[in-house]
C-alpha cells in the first residue's frame, strides 16, 4: 500500500520549512504570541505573570482547558527542575507546546523511501510488486477552504512529478464541480466528474478505478460540506468511504479534514462530528494566515487528538506547508 510519509519537499531543510511556515503565523505572532514572547523579556516571573500568560493564551484561542493543561505542565517543570531563570521557563513552555502538538499518527509503515511523498510499501506488497494509489478522502464544511486545499495538496504532488486524480464527489453543488475542474487544471491534476446531482459514491468509485488503471500516485476525493441535515451529510460521507474501499479494503488511506482556522473554537464542534462519522486521520488547517488567533492549533491537537498535517499560508497554490510542531513553535516565538 502506498503512503505519503515525508513532511518536506525533496531537498528542503528545516530552515526552508520555517520560511514556509512563517507567513501562516505572521498575524498571530504580531499580536497575541508576540505579547507572550515579550513576557519573557522580564527579569522575574511571579504569580501575576502566570496570570497574564494564561489570559494571553486563552485570547490566542488556545482554549481554557488546553491552556490550563499546558501551564500546569510548565509549572510542574519549574517546580521539579527548580527553574528560576526566565529564559529557562520560556524554553520549558516551548518544549511543552511542542509536546502538546506532537500528536502521533496511527499509521504503521514497514518500508519508506527517503524521498518525501514517495510510495511506502509493506514487505509483502513490495515482494509482490504491487502498487496502488494513495486514496485521500477530504471532508469539511462548505466555505472552509476545502477545494482550494485539495488543489494545494495536488499541486505539491504534481510539482514532484506525481500523477494525481481528483474526484468531484460534491455533486450537490454544480459550482463545486466546476470549481474543482478549475483548480485541477491549474494544479495539473486530472478530474473525474459526473453530472450535477449525480451519485457521489459513483464518482468516487470511478476515480479510484481510474487511479488504478492510469497508475496514479494519489486519488483525492472532494466531498460535500452541506446537505439538508447533518445526518444526511454524515451518512453520505460514510457511503463514499465504503465505496472507496471496494478496490482496496484499506482505502481510504487518509481521511483529511479541512478546518478553517478563522472559525476558532467553533470549528472544534464540526471536527468532532466529522470524526465520529468517518474517523478523521489528519487535519489540513486552512486560512491560518487569515487569523491572529493561531493558538487554535493547540486546542485541535489537545481536544481532538488528531495530527495537523498541513497548514494554509496564503491564497496561491504553493501557499501551504507541512505542519511540524517544533517549526511552528519556533515560528511564533522567533
Amino acid at each position: 500500500m502506498l503512503y505519503y510519509t515525508g513532511t518536506l519537499n525533496y531537498g528542503d531543510t528545516l530552515f526552508d520549512l520555517l520560511k514556509k511556515t512563517k507567513p501562516g503565523v505572521k498575524r498571530s505572532k504580531e499580536t497575541w504570541f508576540g505579547k507572550i514572547a515579550n513576557i519573557f523579556n522580564r527579569d522575574a516571573f511571579g504569580d501575576e505573570v502566570w496570570d497574564e500568560l494564561e489570559e494571553l493564551l486563552v485570547s490566542a484561542d488556545v482554549g481554557v482547558e488546553t491552556t490550563s493543561k499546558l501551564l500546569n505542565k510548565v509549572k510542574q517543570r519549574v517546580k521539579t527542575d527548580r527553574l528560576s531563570e526566565v529564559s529557562h521557563i520560556r524554553e520549558a513552555l516551548k518544549e511543552e507546546m511542542i509536546s502538546l502538538l506532537s500528536v502521533s499518527t496511527a499509521r504503521s509503515l514497514a518500508y519508506c523511501h527517503p524521498e518525501p511523498f514517495a510510495p511506502c510499501y509493506s514487505d509483502s506488497e513490495q515482494s509482490e510488486g504491487k502498487e496502488s494509489p494513495q486514496v485521500i478522502l477530504v471532508v469539511g464544511v462548505n466555505g472552509s477552504g476545502k477545494t482550494t486545499s485539495i488543489a494545494k495538496l495536488a499541486y505539491s504532488l504534481t510539482s514532484q512529478g506525481k500523477r494525481v486524480i481528483l474526484a468531484a464527489a460534491d455533486t450537490f453543488r454544480a459550482a463545486a464541480i466546476e470549481q474543482l475542474k478549475h483548480w485541477g487544471e491549474k494544479a495539473g491534476a486530472e478530474v473525474i466528474a459526473h453530472r450535477s446531482g449525480g451519485d457521489p459514491g459513483a464518482v468516487a468509485y470511478d476515480a479510484v478505478q481510474a487511479g488504478y488503471n492510469r497508475h496514479a500516485h494519489a486519488v483525492i476525493i472532494d466531498t460535500a460540506g452541506r446537505l439538508h441535515t447533518k445526518f444526511n451529510l454524515m451518512e453520505e460521507l460514510k457511503k463514499i468511504k465504503r465505496v472507496a474501499s471496494k478496490h482496496d479494503t484499506s482505502a481510504p488511506h487518509q481521511v483529511l479534514l479541512v478546518m478553517d482556522a478563522t472559525t476558532g473554537q467553533n470549528g472544534l464542534t464540526q471536527a468532532k462530528l466529522f470524526t465520529e462519522a468517518v474517523n478523521v486521520t489528519d487535519i489540513f488547517l486552512a486560512k491560518l494566515d487569515g487569523t491572529a488567533r493561531g493558538g487554535i492549533v493547540f486546542a485541535i491537537c489537545h481536544e481532538l487528538n488528531i495530527p495537523i498535517s498541513y497548514i494554509g499560508t496564503g491564497e496561491q497554490l504553493q501557499d501551504m506547508a507541512p505542519f511540524d510542531a517544533k517549526v511552528f513553535v519556533d515560528a511564533i516565538f522567533s
